[in-house]
C-alpha cells in the first residue's frame, strides 16, 4: 500500500515543475548550500575567490570528520555529546605522551586512537548494557574526558609534535591538508554505511531496534561498535585540530558536538534512527562553515550570527518534516536506489551553482571600498573588558575613516583562526588580534604575515610569529600588583583565597603567575585555596560559596577578573568591602561601580577602551609603512575609592 501511494504521487508529480520542486525536496541540504553560496558571492566580493573557498573548506574539516562519526551513532537512534571532549582529550594525550615522555610519534598516534575508541566504548557500554539513555552516558563522558584533558595538560596547551603538525599544512602552498584528511574520512564513513555489514546493521536499529534484535541482530554488540567508530573519527578530528593550532588544546572543541549534531540534522538524518548519510553530514557541514565565513566577511555582529545559525538548524528540521510529508524519498545510505540519478543531481548542481555565481562576479568588479578595512579578532565578547577593547578600537577606527570588522571567536583558538583566515583571504588591510591563547595563535599570524598584512597583538602576545606591535599592559605585573594591593591592606598578614580564570588560556596563566610572585614578598599572607572561575560572575559566585563553607575565616579575595570578583562579593554579602577585601582585575563599568560603593576594595585596571584605541592607531602606521614600536604599554593602574572619580578607561 505504502508502495503504491509513492508511486501514485510520484505520478502525479510528473510535470516540470512538480519534478522540481520534488527535486528540491529530496535535496534540500544541498540546495540550501547553493543557494547561500549564490547569495553569498552576490552579497560579497571576497567571497568567490580561492583562497577564500579553500579557507571554507578547511574550517569544515574538524565539524565534518567529527559529524561522520556522529551519523553512525544518530542513524542508529543514538546520540553523542562527548566528541568535543573525546577530540580534545585524544589530542592532549598524543602531545603529551609524544613531547613531555618522549614516546614515538607513531606509538603516540596510536595512544590518541585507542583513546577515542576507549571513550566510545565505554559510551557504547553503559547504553547498551548499562541500559543509560545515550544522552546521559555520552553527557557523562563529555565531562570525564575534559576533565582527563585538563589533568593530563595541567590546564596548560601542550605544543604539538612537527611531524603530525604538517597535517595542519598545505600540499604545494594551497591545498590543505585538512581537506583531505576529511574528504578520506568522508569516504571511509560513506564505506561504512554503504557497503557493509555493520552499515546496515546500523539502520536497522535505528528503524526499529525490537525488530532488528528479534531477526537475530546482536544489537547491543553493534552499538558497542557504533560508539567506538564514533570515538575513532572524534579522535582524528582532535588530531587534526591541534595540528591546526600547533597545541594540543586541553579547552579545544569546547562545543564542536552541538555543531557536529547540528550538521547531520542539517544534512538531512533524522534524530529519530534510520536515515542519513556521508555526504548529506559533508553538505550539512559545510553550511555551517559558509555560514559563518559569510557573515564574517559580512561584518555581522557575532550574536546575531549565533541568532543565524540556530534558525538555520530549526528550518533544517522543518524542511526534515515537510520533506516527509511530502512523500520524499528517505535519506538512507545503503538500501540500494539510484546512485546515478543521485550523481547526477550532484552534477547539475554544481553546473547550476557554478554558472550563476559566475555572472554575479561582474556585480563585484569595481566595488572596492576606498577606506582601508581592519580586521580585529577578540577573544571574546562575553566580557566587559573585552567589549571596552573593541567600544575603544569602533570609535577609533569611525574618527579615522577606516572600516573595521570585529569578530567574537568566543575563547576558542579553532574559531578565531579561522576567522583571521577570513581576514587574510580577503585581502584585509591589516589585522588586529586579541590572542584566545598565544600559542595557539601562531599559525593564522605567520600566514597573514606571508599575505603581507601587518598584524598588531592586543592584550596578549603572539608566541612563534611575529607581529608589527604588541599593544598591551603586563599580566605578570599587573598581577604581582594585585597581591601586593590586597597584601597591603590587610597589612601583611591574613588568609586569602585566589579565583582563577579560564583554564589553558594565557591570561590566566600569566595573572596567576603575577599572584604567586606579588604575594612571595608577603610571608604572613595565607593562600587558603586556589579555584577557577573561568572569568564568569556566575561561576565566581559559586565557587566563593563553596569555598566559605570551608574557610568562613577568610580575610581577602584576589579575583583574575571583576567578573569573578563581583561574583565573590555577591556570594559574601555583607562581608565584603568589611571584614573581607577584595581586588579585581580589568576595571570594567561593573567593577569601577562596585569600587565606589566600597564592596570591592579595588581593580587593577587596565585601560581597556585606551588599548583598543591604540591598537588600531598602530594597525593604521603599520599599513602605511610606518616605524611602529614593536612593543606599546599601556601602564595598569590601581583602581581603589580614592582615585575612581577620575578613572575613565
Amino acid at each position: 500500500m505504502a508502495t503504491d501511494t509513492l508511486k501514485s504521487r510520484a505520478e502525479s508529480g510528473s510535470s516540470t515543475a512538480g519534478g522540481f520542486g520534488r527535486l528540491l525536496l529530496d535535496n534540500g541540504a544541498l540546495t540550501a548550500l547553493i543557494v547561500l553560496v549564490i547569495a553569498l558571492s552576490v552579497l560579497s566580493g571576497d567571497f568567490l575567490t580561492t583562497d577564500n573557498l579553500l579557507n571554507i573548506g578547511v574550517q569544515a574539516a574538524v565539524t565534518a570528520i567529527l559529524a561522520f562519526g556522529v551519523t553512525f551513532v544518530i542513524v542508529s537512534a543514538g546520540i553523542d555529546l562527548s566528541v568535543g571532549s573525546v577530540a580534545a582529550l585524544s589530542a592532549t594525550v598524543l602531545a603529551w605522551s609524544a613531547t613531555s615522555h618522549g614516546v614515538p610519534v607513531a606509538l603516540a598516534v596510536i595512544l590518541a586512537l585507542a583513546t577515542g575508541i576507549a571513550a566510545g566504548l565505554v559510551n557504547g557500554f553503559l547504553t547498551a548494557y548499562g541500559k543509560l539513555p545515550p544522552f546521559i552516558a555520552t553527557l557523562a563522558m563529555l565531562s570525564v574526558a575534559r576533565g582527563l584533558s585538563l589533568v593530563i595538560s595541567g590546564g596548560v596547551p601542550i605544543p604539538f609534535p612537527d611531524s603530525v603538525s604538517h597535517l595542519g599544512d598545505t600540499l604545494g602552498n594551497w591545498l590543505p591538508v585538512p581537506v583531505l584528511v576529511m574528504v578520506v574520512m568522508g569516504l571511509l564513513a560513506a564505506f561504512v554505511l554503504g557497503r557493509t555489514y555493520i552499515g546496515r546493521s546500523m539502520y536497522a536499529i535505528g528503524g526499529n531496534e525490537e525488530a532488528a534484535r528479534l531477526s537475530g541482530l546482536r544489537v547491543k554488540r553493534q552499538k558497542l561498535a557504533v560508539y567506538a567508530l564514533s570515538g575513532v573519527f572524534a579522535a582524528v578530528a582532535g588530531v587534526v585540530l591541534a595540528s591546526r593550532l600547533s597545541s594540543a588544546q586541553p579547552q579545544a572543541a569546547d562545543g564542536y558536538e552541538l555543531d557536529a549534531i547540528a550538521a547531520v540534522v542539517i544534512g538531512g538524518a533524522s534524530l529519530a534512527g534510520g536515515t542519513g548519510k556521508a555526504s548529506g553530514t559533508l553538505i550539512g557541514a559545510l553550511i555551517l562553515a559558509v555560514l559563518r565565513n559569510g557573515l564574517n566577511l559580512l561584518s555581522v555582529s557575532a550574536f546575531w550570527q549565533q541568532v543565524v545559525i540556530g534558525v538555520v538548524i530549526a528550518l533544517a528540521v522543518l524542511l526534515d518534516t515537510v520533506r516527509r510529508k511530502a512523500g520524499a524519498t528517505p535519506v538512507a545510505a545503503g538500501t540500494g536506489g539510484n546512485r546515478g540519478k543521485q550523481a547526477a543531481t550532484y552534477g547539475l548542481a554544481a553546473v547550476v551553482t557554478v554558472a550563476i555565481v559566475g555572472a554575479t562576479s561582474f556585480l563585484h568588479n569595481g566595488s572596492a571600498s576606498a577606506n582601508p578595512k581592519l580586521g580585529l579578532s577578540l577573544s571574546t565578547l562575553n566580557n566587559p573588558f573585552f567589549v571596552q577593547i573593541r567600544d575603544g578600537a569602533q570609535a577609533e577606527a569611525k574618527k579615522r575613516g577606516v572600516d573595521l570588522t570585529v569578530t567574537d571567536a568566543r575563547d576558542d583558538a579553532s574559531q578565531q583562526a579561522d576567522q583571521l583566515q577570513n581576514f587574510t583571504s580577503s585581502g584585509y588591510g591589516a589585522v588586529i588580534v586579541n590572542p584566545v591563547d598565544s600559542d595557539a595563535a601562531g599559525n593564522s599570524v605567520k600566514a597573514a604575515g606571508k599575505a603581507g598584512i601587518p598584524v598588531i597583538a592586543v592584550d596578549r602576545g603572539v608566541n612563534k610569529a611575529k607581529v608589527a606591535a604588541l599593544v598591551a599592559s603586563d599580566n605578570v605585573a599587573g598581577g604581582e600588583l594585585a597581591a601586593k594591593t590586597v597584601a597591603e591592606k590587610l597589612g601583611g598578614k591574613g588568609r586569602i583565597v585566589v579565583l582563577q580564570g579560564q583554564a589553558g588560556t594565557s591570561a590566566a596563566r600569566e595573572r596567576a603567575e603575577g599572584f604567586a610572585k606579588g604575594l612571595k614578598q608577603f610571608p604572613g599572607i595565607k593562600v587558603l585555596a586556589q579555584q577557577p572561575a573561568d572569568f564568569d560572575r556566575a561561576k565566581g559566585l559559586d565557587v566563593m560559596s563553596n569555598l566559605l563553607q570551608a574557610h568562613p575565616d577568610v580575610q581577602g579575595v584576589i579575583a583574575a577578573n571583576d567578573e569573578m570578583a563581583l561574583g565573590a562579593i555577591k556570594a559574601l554579602g555583607s562581608k565584603a568591602g568589611k571584614s573581607v577585601q577584595v581586588v579585581g582585575f580589568d576595571g570594567t563599568p561593573d567593577g569601577l561601580k562596585a569600587v565606589k560603593d566600597g564592596s570591592l576594595y579595588a581593580s587593577v585596571a587596565q585601560q581597556p577602551t585606551q588599548l583598543g584605541r591604540i591598537a588600531v592607531t598602530n594597525a593604521l602606521k603599520a599599513l602605511d609603512g610606518g616605524k611602529v614600536a614593536p612593543m606599546v604599554k599601556v601602564p595598569v593602574k590601581v583602581v581603589t575609592r580614592e582615585n575612581v572619580a577620575g578613572f575613565t578607561g
